[in-house]
């Protein structure tokens, strides 16, 4: 007798469907890496720290992960430790945020194009309906329609979640702190305010730019933080939640007994160090001054159109043109985009297929030989 099993339908439909998330590496993976938005110029821990010395890998680590949290109460400027979550990089809690919030097949999210695609893969995954109200994107100003997205939340009153990325990815741009607290007190939502603060220390210091301490005051509101971007630390995976105590405990509640390993424990402890902290503040100083002058030396290369956004952020996103140099074109940016990476030994991202982004390639800020590496290439590839 045959074996009467079938695989297809015994998996849930909406996974089936399932779209995954493409990361930087499933495109390209040598070369000069400037399309995931590392930070190039690398971990800010030094090279003894990174060992580990005495661990007992034979106990399981900390659950509370205690000592961090202490280090990031001092480091954010909160009360307690009961106000942070330790994930698995900030994906582990957007897909947390979802199941604990959201009736899979009922409750719906919202997010503002164009932005991170993991709010639509965790939705996905748990079967929840994703409603969209695009940014503002004239001029490249990306920002928030406020009274849009209002009239959208009484339309939906299924709306759990809302997801604000401030600076934003793709965008590099800081949302207004009046919209992100319009949204927060709009009458109509009943639910969560997440907001994905994972550039949010490359922004310059004199701008007003974290809404971290707001979560004394607003108890529907989560901030997600990193160390993946500023601290140089993409490989340790280590997320950061920081939310009313009650929506930490219902996080703690929901999350795999163990989820931060002990290595990632102890490399994290050290990078969260005072002196390391101004490491990684001087290290944020120097990508912004690199910045501007990648900026200024694109801007002689024929080709290259506006810069869009705010530049907040660790990256540029620049429009390609056409041959004639008047319009943004997606054919050739994409096209420059694959003859870098496969003749010409430079890896940046193609991001034309988002809203608002026509022709337009995203540029992780390298290294000062990286750049100029890249505008030379850069230069070759738009003559061709």
């Amino acid at each position: 007798m045959n074996n009467p099993f079938s695989l297809d339908s015994i998996v849930r439909p909406n996974i089936l469907k399932l779209k995954p998330y493409v990361c930087a590496r499933d495109d390209y993976s040598s070369g000069i890496l400037l399309d995931a938005n590392e930070n190039s110029f690398g971990t800010i821990l030094q090279n003894e720290e990174l060992l580990t010395g005495e661990l007992n890998l034979n106990r399981y680590p900390d659950p509370d992960q205690i000592l961090i949290k202490e280090r990031l109460v001092s480091f954010r400027g909160l009360p307690s430790i009961d106000y942070f979550f330790l994930g698995v990089g900030s994906d582990e809690i957007i897909d947390l945020v979802i199941r604990i919030f959201c009736v899979p097949g009922k409750d719906k999210i919202l997010i503002t194009p164009p932005t991170y695609g993991m709010y639509t893969v965790c939705a996905n995954i748990n079967d929840v309906e994703i409603v969209r109200v695009n940014l503002d994107v004239e001029d490249g100003k990306f920002q928030l329609k406020t009274e849009e997205i209002s009239k959208v939340l009484l339309e939906n009153p299924t709306v759990k979640i809302i997801f604000l990325c401030s600076p934003g990815n793709p965008t590099g741009t800081i949302l207004s702190l009046k919209d992100i607290e319009t949204i927060l007190n709009d009458p109509c939502f009943n639910g969560i305010v997440v907001v994905d603060e994972a550039y949010i220390d490359f922004v310059e210091e004199k701008k007003e730019a974290s809404v971290a301490k707001w979560v004394e005051k607003y108890p529907n509101l989560i901030v997600m933080q990193t160390l993946s971007k500023s601290f140089g630390l993409a490989g340790v995976r280590l997320g950061i939640g920081i939310s009313d105590p009650k929506i930490i405990r219902l996080m703690n509640n929901t999350k795999a007994p163990y989820n931060i390993n002990s290595l990632t424990s102890e490399i994290v402890f050290k990078a969260l160090s005072p002196e390391n902290i101004e490491m990684m503040r001087s290290i944020c100083q120097q990508i912004r001054a690199e910045q501007i002058k990648l900026m200024s030396s694109l801007k002689n290369l024929s080709g290259i159109g506006k810069f869009l956004g705010g530049n907040d952020a660790n990256f540029i996103i620049v429009q390609i043109l056409d041959k004639k140099g008047k319009k943004p074109n997606n054919e050739r940016a994409y096209l420059t985009y694959k003859n870098l990476a496969e003749n010409l030994g430079i890896v940046v991202r193609f991001r034309g297929n988002e809203f608002g982004c026509e022709g337009c390639l995203r540029i992780t800020v390298g290294t000062p030989q990286e750049n100029k590496k890249l505008i030379e290439k850069l230069q070759i590839a738009l003559e061709q």
